[in-house]
């Protein structure tokens, strides 16, 4: 009989799906696992390439079957489905992801460590909670609106409400007490917001003052603290990508292609891979952008000519582009940024 040599894990909360398969891709085994049954179950198996998807959850297994001696491999979901045989289920999951790990050209995505997932939780923490305090301003001036009260732009208007709520104050007295109970409640909670943001904001400026590439990545202009920290947290190694286009194609900052026939089409960005990187470059690059444009590029610059030529959205996109490769740049060379002396007239 031969030997299984790929090994397809569906995975779940409590039930997954192995599909092993030897050198040939002939079928080996497909077989139900519940959670407790997981890691004894592979143990017993022989050493061999173990494939799942990038999901909820596959981090934590990837290093668990890692320290049993495997091969782990995970692959994007996207890469898997073309694999999948009409109905889905549970073994034709496996199968699908069996299938995918054995081609020569499959990509897959690096395995984090429990430091990195930290590092990204404490990011996507203070994302969340500034996420909950624009609904909660929004739903402030939302409702003001309602009573004739429209609140001027900006969470520091916001925030000297709670002094206004008060009865003998002009918007406390002609609001309806159910009305400006709901105000206070929303005020407080918009309060404690701010101070746990303010919290994670000095945590996330620690970690960016204590490691050596976040400080090399902070001389980008356009990169602060929380995108450092961010990409830090959420990209692959530099080292798996071979230029800094493939980086920035990654994180979906590249054109899009329709190409045919020899003719080359390029359209918008792809806005394919990590959306929370991209949208924190793009954020950056913007601050560049409003910059040069009251204070003006330097002379000669790459910014200067894009923004002579070109509309300023665009400019700022392609500065993202541009920041991603220097990224990686910066992060393969291990050194700080050092900004192109333009040429003399």
């Amino acid at each position: 009989m031969s030997e299984v040599s790929t090994i397809g894990l569906d995975i779940g909360k409590t039930v997954f799906h192995a599909h092993g398969a030897d050198a040939s891709g002939r079928m080996i085994f497909s077989r139900r696992l519940t959670r407790a049954r997981l890691l004894a179950f592979f143990a017993d198996q022989p050493r061999c390439l173990v494939a799942l998807e990038a999901c909820g959850g596959a981090h934590h297994w990837a290093r668990e079957l890692a320290s049993l001696g495997h091969d782990v491999r995970l692959i994007p979901p996207a890469y898997v489905k073309p694999f999948v045989k009409r109905s889905k289920n549970d073994a034709a999951d496996a199968e699908a992801i069996c299938e995918a790990a054995q081609r020569p050209s499959m990509r897959y995505a690096a395995i984090k460590t429990e430091a990195q997932q930290a590092a990204g939780m404490v990011f996507r923490t203070r994302d969340l909670l500034v996420r909950q305090r624009t609904q909660l301003i929004n739903a402030i001036r939302g409702h003001l609106t309602e009573f004739g009260w429209v609140a001027p732009k900006g969470p520091s208007h916001i925030s000297v409400l709670a002094g206004l709520l008060d009865e003998s104050e002009e918007l406390g007295a002609s609001l309806p007490e159910a009305a400006r109970t709901m105000f206070v409640v929303m005020t407080e909670q918009l309060e404690q917001l701010n101070k746990q943001i303010a919290l994670l904001d000095k945590e996330i400026a620690r970690r960016a003052r204590e490691d050596a590439s976040a400080r090399q990545l902070m001389t980008i202009p356009g990169i602060g603290p929380i995108t450092a920290i961010a990409i830090l947290a959420l990209a692959p190694p530099p080292e798996s990508f071979a230029k800094g286009r493939d980086f920035a194609a990654w994180l979906g900052l590249t054109p899009r292609q329709h190409s045919s026939g020899g003719k080359e089409k390029l359209g918008s960005i792809s806005k394919m891979g990590e959306r929370t990187l991209r949208r924190l470059l793009i954020i950056g690059s913007s601050a560049v952008v409003l910059h040069a444009s009251k204070r003006g590029a330097p002379a000669g610059s790459w910014l200067e000519q894009m923004m002579a030529r070109k509309p300023r959205m665009l400019v700022t996109v392609a500065l993202a582009n541009k920041t991603a490769r220097i990224v990686w740049a910066v992060l393969t060379k291990n050194e700080e940024y050092k900004a192109p002396v333009a040429a003399a007239a």
